[in-house]
């Protein structure tokens, strides 16, 4: 590999300090470091060098990408790590799918840090493609790829002592190795039995309150912004102070919305509202190397050069970005040429009639419940509705944004379950997805039972996908991988992306940010308050099935 010389303003987060320098690389680490002038003279350039930029938690799968292709995108945001959670493609593949995604990592220049996923099934409420008991946990945990045990999602199993949950969290402390967590409005007392059980972050918090409580238990806290979930508004404030214990993320992440920015914009958000700019630094390159031990280089002589290459400290606007040496991207251009891997599934189930998705009204019952989504969130209100209904079957109430929601089983042939759901704001057609959290079943909203079975057998047709039907005009985006992510070109992939969402919301009216990522959580049981699986209406804070 080659050497080279690099010069600019370096950026020592540590010491809180910026300086004139160069740096030296030699065979993909930082020889040494040095300054070129003497104190306070006028800087030679306006650039600025400084660590690469860490994802603390995310999905690589909802990006719709394999992770090269997910690689070739961050990079040019200076992105150079991900701390990566394969539970998305574990549900439906298990072991080989989070082997997949290990592998297909290794193929381009990129700092992946992968965790076992905890809670595969998500749940008993759902039907889901493939478990993972505590045996195969460990298996996972000893890998020297897999860095930790990823968001435990069951809480009440870690609260109640639910053996198997504990068995996992033992394995991690087994071999050193942290445990992320998932505790959405956990507070007080259960709060710390949690924390206190080994579970040291949250990305869940919605709100600082809730954060704050957590922080003062000593969990570290993940800022969270996603394509969906957006918690940033709502926690930023607090790093002022508990900048040391926090970190950035974006959890789940839509290729659009990936080639428009990643960590860099939340770092520049954070400056302009006040945030010094060394607290923003540290929470988005520092802490998450230190808190998952990653390979991961921190500007420093001997480390990995593992660095960026930015305008200036406002914009964040990335010149440059180097992994281990070796340049990745330049002036908003990806360099890494990422490669196709062998295709793996799991979808057996067949495409549907227009009489599966008549949604038979019980004893004419004209109040019942729907779920509620909410813009920007995955928490979901319950609320009550009055559906149309003609002939003996509920029908979509369109002037009142009260439509049908169906979860299709992918993995074998079973009744559809249906229900209502308010704020997609669709006026026309219906939409539909396979990536669907946790288990990844059909996902589709609609106001009509013939664009619901459209949309639906569109994404059958492909094995995996995201659809929207309206009228005589249709659209899908095949995700062949997994139902979940396309090996196809990352760019191309997000242009299919943009297109079908622009058609969602100028055509069909939808009034949220990101339909198909809201979309895509309404099936998350885990999450409170109402969502529905392939086994019915579930009520997320009784843990019930609404009868």
């Amino acid at each position: 590999m080659k050497s080279f010389k690099i010069q600019g303003n370096i950026v020592d987060i540590p010491a809180k300090n910026i300086f004139y320098g160069e740096i030296i690389v030699e065979n993909g680490k930082i020889l040494a470091i040095q300054s070129l002038l003497t104190p306070n003279p006028k800087p030679q350039t306006s650039n600025y060098i400084l660590p690469g930029f860490i994802d603390s938690h995310v999905h690589v799968e909802s990006s719709m990408l394999v992770p090269s292709e997910f690689a070739k995108l961050a990079v040019v945001h200076g992105t150079v790590g991900t701390i990566s959670d394969p539970h998305e493609i574990a549900n439906v593949c298990g072991m080989a799918g989070v082997e997949f995604m290990i592998e297909n990592g290794k193929t381009v220049p990129f700092k992946f840090h992968f965790g076992a996923p905890s809670c595969v099934p998500a749940t008993i409420f759902e039907t889901a493609g493939a478990a993972l008991d505590a045996g195969e946990v460990d298996k996972l945990l000893q890998k020297e790829e897999v860095n930790y045990l990823s968001e435990m999602m069951n809480f009440p199993g870690v609260l109640y002592g639910d053996e198997e949950v504990h068995k996992k969290i033992a394995s991690a402390k087994k071999y050193g190795k942290p445990v992320d967590g998932h505790a959405p409005g956990l507070r007080g007392a259960d709060a710390k039995k949690y924390i206190d059980a080994g579970i040291s972050t949250d990305h869940e918090c919605f709100t600082a309150e809730e954060a704050l409580d957590k922080l003062n238990y000593g969990m570290k806290i993940l800022v969270r912004e996603g394509s969906a979930a957006k918690n940033f508004e709502a926690l930023i404030g607090l790093m002022h102070e508990h900048y040391a214990m926090m970190m950035f993320c974006s959890d789940d992440k839509h290729p659009d919305s990936l080639a428009d920015g990643h960590i860099n914009q939340l770092c520049a958000r954070a400056v302009a509202k006040g945030i010094d700019v060394f607290k923003v630094l540290q929470a988005a390159c520092i802490n998450p190397v230190h808190h998952y031990k990653m390979n991961v280089g921190l500007l420093r002589e001997g480390d990995a050069a593992d660095l960026i290459v930015i305008e200036d400290l406002k914009d964040f606007k990335v010149v440059q970005t180097y992994i281990n040496g070796e340049l990745v991207a330049e002036k908003g251009r990806s360099l890494v040429i990422s490669h196709s891997s062998a295709l793996l599934n799991n979808f057996n189930c067949n495409e549907k009639s227009i009489s599966e998705f008549r949604f038979q009204a019980s004893d004419l019952k004209e109040n019942i419940y729907a779920i509620e989504a909410l813009d920007g969130q995955l928490i979901t209100n319950k609320v009550l509705c009055n559906p149309i209904i003609k002939d003996g079957a509920y029908e979509s109430d369109v002037a009142n944004d009260i439509l049908k929601i169906v979860v299709v089983n992918r993995y074998k042939n079973a009744p559809v379950a249906k229900a209502f759901i308010k704020n997609f704001g669709m006026k026309h057609g219906a939409i539909a997805s396979s990536v669907a959290h946790d288990s990844h079943n059909i996902v589709a909203v609609g106001v009509d039972d013939e664009s619901l079975m459209k949309a639906v057998n569109l994404v059958i047709k492909e094995r995996g996908g995201v659809s929207a039907v309206y009228n005589s005009k249709e659209k899908v985006l095949g995700l062949p991988v997994a139902g979940l992510m396309s090996n196809d070109d990352g760019y191309k992939v997000a242009a299919a992306y943009t297109a079908i969402d622009k058609m969602v919301k100028e055509e069909m009216s939808s009034t949220l940010a990101a339909p198909f990522m809201t979309l895509s959580f309404m099936a998350l049981l885990v999450i409170p308050h109402l969502k529905l699986s392939d086994l019915g209406l579930f009520d997320g804070d009784d843990f019930t099935f609404v009868k």
